[in-house]
């Protein structure tokens, strides 16, 4: 993959924090994941405003809903996790 060198600016105790986190993969590494992640996430903003216009907003049940199934999914990945001889305790 093809790259480019910039300057950014970013204060100081922000880029020292960073730098501790990054140490292992490097700090260009870091920040590339993280504009990454910052692109992904607004384009889902964006994703989330064009169907809130097309359906309308997302109403309380629907959002306690789809925390309910992601609570779920979580205990699933615990038992899972914890293996074949713990999975009876999870439940």
């Amino acid at each position: 993959m093809a790259t480019k060198k910039v300057t950014v600016t970013i204060p100081e105790d922000l880029l020292e924090e960073i730098r501790g986190e990054a140490s292992e993969r490097g700090l260009s590494a870091y920040v590339a994941e993280a504009l990454r992640f910052k692109r992904d996430r607004d384009r889902l903003v964006e994703l989330v405003d064009w169907l809130e216009e097309e359906h309308g907003p997302v109403t309380a049940s629907e959002i306690a809903a789809a925390r309910d199934e992601l609570d779920d999914l979580d205990a699933e990945h615990a038992r899972r996790a914890a293996g074949p001889d713990r999975a009876g305790e999870a439940a």
